[in-house]
């Protein structure tokens, strides 16, 4: 695990192991949707190796300052805590820092909220440097405004208890310790980014179509990504099992290049800290010519995960690409998931990343959305000028080439942005009709 792990504070997993959840329904929410949100949260600590030994859901009609939840409300959620030998309380809603040191307070156990276990598991399994640093910087932000919590483990380890006297002191230097940490890992980052940047530029210099695989978490991309191409990514059956983009070029019929990047997935109340920390790997996405929006056929929650993924894409900015919508997992699909999803998307696509079924109707739709993206042009090449020829193949998708008297004649789509390359070798209109092709 990366170093930071070790100074970055958080609930230590090794001696919390027995978890107790509780949910908060409002007003303003749907009837419902809490429960969905405490189920996903159940999955999201197990995630994290933690046990889930009861949960409870609140019907909360107004928040409490204090402690979100009334004081009544509070004392029996700690005593049903108590019972089942929870060490660890989680909440599905957002608590403040000071919301957070009450109830730790109060119940003498440690207290967590949805975020942070969300920056556990993106800690857990990040794995390229990139990656490690944004969710580093994401934890340090917040982790700063609760250093006063019991249950922390900076490099200075404290316990559970008082801060008087000397306590002040060290609580100033850990402030200052977290601000050194972030204001490090920013400058560490922007170097990462230019790097980045710097590769992106290449593949840039050879323009070839660009597409993002996105969807809510554990709905199938990387398996597709997998599928389509032959790539290795990781792709186990849990929640955030890749953090890392990761590129692969994809050879479509006509021998048409497409580079497919297989992102993150998104999550319903996905912190805010976490979308800033990641845009710079989520920049491929707003770079894309178009996306590929994966979804989960057989989730009940399908719907809410669809709502999601389009949410953050338009927080990213990206609300306004090409998205070409698929179902995932139709092999374990049922009539009634089917129906379901034809209502949500009429017009997606339906495949399985498994068994490969529909890969077929997704790779044609994705030769028409590259044609779509190119306009089509007619060329004449002069015989000795076949370097020219070697690098339209490159730039575009080649339809047709054939050998003439007066030089090389070639049909193909290529990027508005290497017009300055071919224009010269244009075919006018009526000079192509009169070929008699």
């Amino acid at each position: 695990m990366a170093d930071f792990l070790n100074e970055t504070p958080s609930t230590e997993s090794k001696r919390c192991d027995r978890a107790f959840l509780v949910g908060v329904q409002t007003a303003r929410m749907p009837d419902g949707e809490a429960a969905e949100l405490l189920a996903e949260l159940h999955e999201l600590v197990e995630n994290l190796h933690i046990g889930v030994v009861g949960r409870e859901l609140v019907n909360l009609r107004k928040p409490t300052p204090a402690t979100l939840l009334g004081s009544g409300k509070t004392e029996e959620i700690i005593a049903a805590a108590k019972a089942v030998n929870a060490d660890l309380i989680v909440f599905d809603d957002t608590l403040s820092p000071a919301q957070q040191r009450n109830w730790e307070k109060i119940s003498e156990i440690a207290v967590i909220d949805r975020e942070e276990v969300i920056l556990d598991i993106f800690a857990e399994r990040a794995q390229t440097r990139e990656a490690v640093l944004q969710v580093a910087l994401a934890r340090m932000q917040y982790s700063l405004p609760r250093l006063t919590r019991a249950w922390t483990h900076l490099s200075r380890q404290r316990g559970k208890g008082g801060m008087g006297g000397e306590g002040e002191t060290q609580l100033e230097q850990d402030r200052r310790l977290v601000n050194d940490r972030i204001v490090r890992l920013k400058s560490d980052l922007a170097e990462v980014q230019k790097q980045r940047g710097v590769q992106r530029h290449k593949r840039q210099r050879v323009p070839i179509p660009t597409a993002s695989i996105v969807g809510y978490t554990n709905a199938g991309k990387s398996s597709l990504l997998n599928k389509l191409t032959g790539a290795h990514v990781l792709a186990e059956d849990k929640l955030f099992a890749t953090l890392d983009p990761t590129t692969r070029q994809l050879l479509l019929r006509g021998n048409q290049k497409l580079l497919v990047t297989d992102t993150v997935g998104f999550i319903r109340r996905l912190p805010h800290g976490l979308v800033e920390a990641f845009k710079a790997t989520l920049e491929e996405t707003i770079i894309a010519d178009f996306l590929i929006h994966v979804l989960d056929v057989t989730n009940p929650n399908v719907d809410k995960h669809h709502a999601t993924t389009l949410s953050v894409l338009a927080e990213l900015g990206a609300a306004d690409k090409t998205i070409l919508t698929v179902f995932n997992k139709i092999d374990a699909a049922t009539p009634e998931d089917l129906q379901r999803a034809h209502q949500l998307v009429p017009d997606a696509l339906y495949l399985s990343a498994h068994t490969g079924q529909g890969l077929d109707q997704l790779e044609s739709r994705l030769v028409e959305l590259i044609a779509d993206a190119f306009d089509s042009s007619e060329l004449l090449v002069p015989h000795d000028r076949y370097d020219v020829v070697a690098r339209l193949h490159t730039l575009g998708h080649i339809q047709e080439q054939e050998h003439r008297e007066d030089g090389i004649f070639i049909r193909g789509r290529f990027p508005p942005s290497q017009s300055k390359f071919f224009t010269p070798f244009v075919v006018p209109a009526k000079t192509a009709v009169g070929r008699g092709r």
